[in-house]
């Protein structure tokens, strides 16, 4: 599936959609680099490319840069304010980061877009 991505940007380097898809392999993958690297070049080509800063982030959750990754989901929030998992993810991040209030508050928004998850969490962890 990759070296399709690669002979479709081969092809066409300007085809944001293989440069995205390519990151999705990438990442499933377990080459987090290299995703972040197509999901940039994603970005480049289409900065409202939202799906591509929520795997970004995700990418860096995977490097432990979860300042960068908090960074990708609060642009995908600005771009998206109703993608619940964007919220999702940076309240794990700002957790992992011990800013318990903070992923609550991201949690609460979550669960108020009907991420049932978020609602179990804030029950468990949030005052």
């Amino acid at each position: 599936m990759e070296a399709d991505h690669t002979k479709a940007i081969e092809l066409d380097p300007n085809y944001v959609k293989a440069y995205y898809n390519r990151g999705i392999s990438k990442l499933h993958l377990e080459d987090y680099y290299g995703a972040m690297a197509d999901f940039t070049k994603a970005i480049e080509l289409d900065p409202n490319y939202v799906e591509a800063y929520v795997n970004r982030g995700n990418s860096k959750v995977h490097l432990e840069d979860y300042y960068g990754a908090i960074a990708d989901y609060a642009k995908a929030i600005e771009l998206d304010p109703s993608l619940a998992e964007a919220y999702v993810n940076r309240g794990i991040s700002k957790e992992t980061l011990g800013d318990l209030n903070g992923a609550c508050a991201d949690w609460r928004k979550a669960a108020s877009l009907g991420h049932s998850n978020s609602a179990e969490w804030v029950k468990e962890l949030c005052n």
